[in-house]
């Protein structure tokens, strides 16, 4: 009861022996340890010794199950892949002459009326298109297939993968009773083949899609733009641009329309509108350059004197003096407010500059004076959006740049 403890009865029986036995166990584990970190350490030497030895160390050893690096068939392709070329940038560029040669209606210039021309852009169409083909077995042959450093682990090495696939079933396709418009399309992807041969071009595109999902805010903002807009055109304007002035209710006589067409229409404001134009405003109708006063009671008691028919004019325009809604929208029923599909139309429309201005007199007759003011609003916010998106691209520009290097 002295407080000290008892020692333990195993440590007191442990001789000098089984000491002796424990430290040679642990020993053989150091020993054991150290061999295979060793074998370890010797493996991760071998395999980099022989990535050292082979030609392109970054590249799959085999491809295609028997090819190696050192092999002849591969080793042409690798030669003629790792090495640029100007054979392919030249073919490009041919195919940009052939694309810009081609005529699907008979109405052609003279030089590309003459046989040999036509057969000459075919020719070099053709030949164009083996060059590609071609260039993609060599590839597919020098990296494989598939893989990370494969022929189909690269983007653009897929977009001519799918270039010369959608040749190949054009080729096979030809003669037979189908439409081969669509396919035919798919052939103005050739001259992007040029972006993966040019590095600063690659860069450049390259760093522009990577911008684009940094882009969604400015994205939103527009469409948010849009659709407060568009809910304003809707409930001011719904309707407003079917106005016409029409003679009566008869409605066979139908409206009336400047110079016989619809390409720049009548549009009238009805009485509880304060638009700019009214039927009083049909201009009067002229004869031979002659402005014609006339009415049809006056024509019909002159005439009832002897007056000759040929020589009276009838100002026939002022009898078209209701302003009511019509069937077609200006422009074939293209531009209109009636709904948010049509107006985020005549909205895009008018941001782009392209005859804004017309948009705005055809409200401003319907409706009020006074709506210039949301049009010259809507260029201003526009403008300034697509400010907000040129700076946004190019702040994501110098981020991207920024992180790689």
């Amino acid at each position: 009861m002295t407080g000290t403890q008892e020692p333990d009865l195993h440590e007191q029986h442990r001789g000098p022996m089984q000491e002796e036995e424990e430290e040679e166990e642990e020993g053989e584990k150091v020993h054991v340890s150290a061999e295979g970190e060793a074998r370890e350490q010797e493996g991760e030497e071998e395999e980099e010794e022989e990535k050292e030895e082979l030609p392109y160390p970054t590249l799959a050893p085999v491809v295609l199950l028997a090819l190696t690096q050192t092999s002849p068939p591969r080793s042409w392709c690798l030669r003629a892949v790792c090495h640029p070329y100007p054979s392919l940038i030249l073919a490009i560029l041919l195919n940009c002459v052939t694309l810009g040669m081609f005529q699907p209606c008979g109405h052609t210039p003279f030089f590309l009326q003459v046989n040999c021309a036509i057969l000459l852009s075919r020719a070099l169409d053709d030949g164009i298109f083996v060059f590609f083909a071609g260039e993609m077995v060599v590839k597919m042959v020098a990296l494989g297939v598939i893989g990370q450093s494969g022929y189909l682990g690269d983007t653009w090495n897929r977009l001519d993968f799918f270039i010369v696939i959608v040749g190949m079933l054009e080729y096979s396709l030809d003669g037979h009773n189908i439409s081969l418009s669509a396919i035919r399309t798919v052939r103005v992807l050739r001259p992007l083949r040029a972006i993966n041969r040019v590095p600063s071009m690659r860069i450049l595109v390259t760093l522009l899609l990577d911008t684009l999902p940094m882009l969604g805010n400015v994205l939103a903002l527009c469409f948010f733009v849009f659709f407060i807009f568009g809910i304003v055109g809707v409930q001011l304007w719904a309707g407003l641009l079917r106005n016409r002035c029409f003679m009566g209710e008869d409605v066979k006589i139908g409206y009336y329309r400047p110079d016989e067409t619809d390409d720049h229409p009548f549009i009238c404001s009805t009485e509880r509108e304060n638009g700019m134009l009214r039927c009083s405003d049909v201009p009067r109708r002229r004869v031979g350059g002659t402005s014609c006063l006339l009415s049809a009671e006056e024509v019909h008691a002159e005439m009832g004197h002897g007056v000759d028919e040929q020589v009276s004019c009838v100002n026939w325009n002022q009898y078209y003096n209701q302003c009511r809604a019509g069937e077609i929208n200006p422009h074939k029923g293209a531009i209109n407010f009636d709904n948010i599909g049509y107006a985020w139309i005549a909205i895009f429309q008018v941001i782009t500059l392209e005859g804004w201005v017309d948009i705005m007199y055809y409200v401003m007759d319907a409706h009020s004076f006074y709506n210039f003011i949301y049009f010259i609003f809507l260029i201003i916010v526009s403008a300034h959006t697509h400010v907000c998106f040129l700076v946004w691209e190019l702040f994501g520009i110098i981020n991207i740049m920024k992180n790689r290097t």
